[in-house]
């Protein structure tokens, strides 16, 4: 009984370390936020790849819609 529980201990340890990498086999390298998606359902005024008209459209956003005491006042 000693002996089995000491062999399946062992045998948890190894399945532990034989773990492969869940990658996929593809590597894809992350695009900056202002690229863009290349999909037509945009906001209205932003140019997808133009990085100040992206951040003006975050600006705006974060005053108008996240900012609790602009919301309340």
């Amino acid at each position: 009984m000693r002996h089995a529980l000491w062999m399946l201990a062992l045998a948890a340890l190894l399945v532990a370390c034989g773990e492969k990498p869940q990658t996929g086999g593809v590597t894809k390298r992350d695009a900056s936020a202002y690229s863009g998606t290349g999909k037509a359902f945009v906001d209205g005024g932003w140019k997808q790849g133009d990085q100040a008209s992206w951040e003006s459209h975050l600006k705006a956003r974060t005053q108008q819609g996240q900012n609790d005491y602009n919301r309340i006042n």
